[in-house]
């Protein structure tokens, strides 16, 4: 947790066609419209049969139902080994600065809160997207958020509400560029179906804990960053990466420049010791630089792997064109 909480501060300062049209089909309202591949053409499913038939199985998906826009279904739609040009254009360093600095931040870093905090997280019963506890565990994770950031008056903490109960937090530092760089990890848990009991400590309590550590820290310093920061906690990733993609398609839609997105997914699991750099759907440049940061910080190399088609909300960045990057 030390080490990611670590790498989410110095990756945000340092930076700092397949669904059918409505009229074509009558749909069920209980169904909701995904993709498992940019092959499929979608599949109609209940919201149990998200988590029993993909989620269980470790199968990544994108619930695309309410995804109008042509762009992003055309990306979803496309292969990672085809070149995907984002939206906009970003130079990233090929090497480090502030390093004084980074570190004074990272001896900051301490287990003691964040382990506060996961103990909180997973005794909610579950924090299934769609259910009281889901909505309870928003409300919980809101006021820990303002509460962190209470030490710097200028940041400021808001919720993106969505068409289900559970919104998605939002926590940002102004710099003094309206360019954003935004660090995110999703909040909800599942079980082995809607109503199981879902705790979530890796899956996503650890990631939601290490960035609220990088945000303490931050705030403490009164870190004032050249980009605007943000912090995103997210609801509905289990659902099919559905807080994610409303808030990066309303961030498309508002014309919003993103210099980058590092996502935090299972920070708490790391078979080798060593951060893992994920290489599929992710930006070249963004990992480059990642990778960067992590042999600077770490003094090892990171290792590899690959997460495969709609693991973690990066993919709602890729898909509307914003460069992102997955740190586990």
């Amino acid at each position: 947790m030390h080490l990611n909480a670590a790498l989410a501060i110095l990756a945000a300062s340092k930076v700092a066609l397949a669904a059918p049209a409505a009229d074509e089909i009558q749909v069920n309202p209980a169904l909701r419209l995904i993709k498992t591949s940019e092959a499929d053409l979608g599949t109609w499913v209940t919201e149990e049969q998200k988590i029993e038939n993909y989620v269980n199985k470790h199968i990544g998906f994108v619930d695309i139902t309410d995804i109008t826009d042509e762009e992003v279904l055309a990306v979803l739609s496309t292969p990672p080994e085809s070149a995907l040009e984002a939206r906009q254009s970003v130079t990233y360093p090929t090497a480090l600065s502030h390093v004084t600095e980074a570190n004074s931040l990272i001896a900051k870093v301490s287990n003691t809160q964040p382990q506060s905090w996961l103990k909180t997280l997973t005794d909610f019963y579950n924090r299934y997207y769609r259910s009281t506890y889901g909505t309870q565990s928003a409300t919980w994770l809101f006021n820990q958020v303002k509460s962190v950031a209470a030490a710097n008056s200028a940041i400021t903490v808001t919720q993106f509400t969505h068409t289900w109960s559970q919104p998605s937090i939002i926590a940002k530092i102004p710099g003094t560029s309206s360019n954003l760089v935004i660090v995110g990890a999703h909040f909800d848990s599942t079980g082995g179906s809607s109503t199981a009991r879902g705790p979530g400590a890796d899956d996503n309590g650890s990631g939601v804990v290490v960035i609220l550590e990088a945000l303490r820290v931050l705030a403490n310093a009164g870190f004032k960053p050249k980009n605007t920061l943000e912090f995103h906690f997210y609801a509905g990733e289990e659902g099919g990466l559905l807080g994610s993609q409303a808030i990066f398609s309303n961030y498309k839609s508002a014309g919003k420049r993103v210099l980058g997105f590092v996502n935090q997914d299972m920070a708490g699991y790391s078979p080798s010791g060593k951060v893992s750099v994920y290489n599929d759907y992710v930006d070249t440049a963004l990992s480059n630089y990642v990778r960067l940061v992590a042999t600077q910080y770490t003094g090892s190399t990171p290792t590899s792997d690959t997460c495969g088609y709609g693991c973690s909300d990066h993919a709602s960045a890729r898909s509307n064109g914003f460069r992102k990057f997955l740190l586990p």
